[in-house]
C-alpha cells in the first residue's frame, strides 16, 4: 500500500509541475511578445515618425471631415429619441 500512495504523490508533484511549467511558458510567451512590441531603447515609436505628415493638407481635412460627417450621421436624431 505504500508504494500505491508513493505512486501518487508521485503523479500529483507531475501533474503540479506540468501545470506551473505551462503557466510559466504562457507568461514567457506573453512577456516576449510585449518586448517585441516595443521599440529598442533610442529607437524612436512608429507612430512618432508620422505626427504630422498630413499638417496643412487639405486633402486629410477633407477625409477628416468625410469621416466626422458619416459618424454623426449613425447618432440618433433629437426627434428619434422621443419614441
Amino acid at each position: 500500500m505504500a508504494a500505491t500512495k508513493l505512486e501518487d504523490r508521485i503523479v500529483q508533484i507531475e501533474q503540479t509541475f506540468s501545470r506551473r511549467i505551462a503557466e510559466l511558458e504562457a507568461q514567457v510567451l506573453r512577456l516576449s511578445r510585449q518586448v517585441n512590441t516595443q521599440p529598442a531603447l533610442g529607437e524612436t515609436a512608429w507612430w512618432k515618425k508620422i505626427v504630422g505628415v498630413y499638417k496643412d493638407d487639405p486633402e486629410f481635412e477633407e477625409a477628416m471631415r468625410l469621416g466626422r460627417e458619416y459618424r454623426e450621421s449613425l447618432r440618433p436624431k433629437d426627434d428619434e429619441d422621443a419614441f
